[in-house]
């Protein structure tokens, strides 16, 4: 007990005003900018004592300067999960702000709009649909607009994945198939454009076979047809197929290949440009 006495004693007690305070008729110090006191009274074991406290403007202050610290930490790690989340550059520029308002945009906008109850049903999505019209540009929004929120999110490709495998032994590869449960999504993009080599279907399977036992969502996106999943050419294939089947719902990406579309107007450009 002496050393609560003793600390409270050392205190030192500003006794006269600095020229922006004044002090009050109860005998304590304002502030002068809010008029709220910056000294309060305190009674410890029946002995009363002027103590320092924080006025209104100083308390204000301080709960601004903690709101700008959580909203830098908060992009950090925004910045942090995007680097480990998406390694292509131009795919974090594929965003909603960036996206023409269609029903597959408004579809995935709903889905990152209700993560919470996403995540706990495990609500996969397989994106299926013709080449070039936007089932990578559509899974990258979904992904940036998590990432936006703080969520874990992982895109990527098995061409990718399976070089990353290339050299590693069979502990190792379990770990990294492992290290996908960090990610409270998974973005498989192009599934069909991988080796067929047996050894390459294993670990295809290998990994959405994990994600599986996780229990948490998965999105795949695909230029094969309901037809060719459902159909598979061999037991190898039906096996991935069918997992996928399971975990994720198909939706149908509509539209006409943007690549060729693309293509057209840069000729067209390059005519101008150069020729005309």
């Amino acid at each position: 007990m002496n050393t609560m006495f003793d600390f409270l004693d050392r205190i030192q007690v500003q006794k006269e005003p600095r020229p922006e305070q004044y002090l009050g008729e109860d005998g304590l110090l304002y502030c002068g900018k809010c008029h709220t006191p910056v000294q309060c009274r305190i009674t410890f074991e029946g002995k009363e004592r002027i103590m320092p406290c924080i006025c209104k403007c100083q308390k204000e202050e301080r709960e601004r300067q903690e709101q700008r610290m959580k909203e830098e930490e908060q992009l950090l790690y925004v910045r942090r999960l995007k680097a480990a989340g998406i390694q292509e550059r131009h795919l974090q520029d594929w965003t909603f702000a960036s996206a023409t308002d269609t029903p597959s945009i408004q579809m995935a906008k709903r889905y990152t709009e209700n993560w919470k109850k996403v995540k706990a049903e495990n609500l996969g999505l397989l994106l299926w649909g013709d080449v070039g019209t936007g089932k990578s540009f559509l899974a990258a929004c979904i992904a940036n607009a998590l990432l936006e929120k703080g969520v874990p999110v992982l895109m990527t490709n098995f061409s990718k994945i399976l070089n990353q495998m290339g050299a590693m032994y069979s502990d190792e590869r379990y770990r990294y198939i492992a290290s996908f449960n960090r990610f409270s999504l998974l973005i498989i993009d192009d599934l069909g454009i991988e080796r067929n080599t047996e050894y390459a279907l294993e670990q295809v399977y290998a990994v959405i076979d994990e994600r599986y036992k996780t229990g948490l969502p998965l999105i795949i996106t695909t230029n094969l047809t309901i037809s060719q999943l459902r159909n598979p050419e061999d037991v190898a294939h039906a096996r991935i197929y069918s997992r996928v089947l399971e975990m994720c719902t198909p939706v149908h990406v509509p539209g006409h290949d943007r690549r060729t579309t693309i293509g057209k107007s840069k000729q067209e450009l390059v005519k101008e440009v150069l020729f005309s």
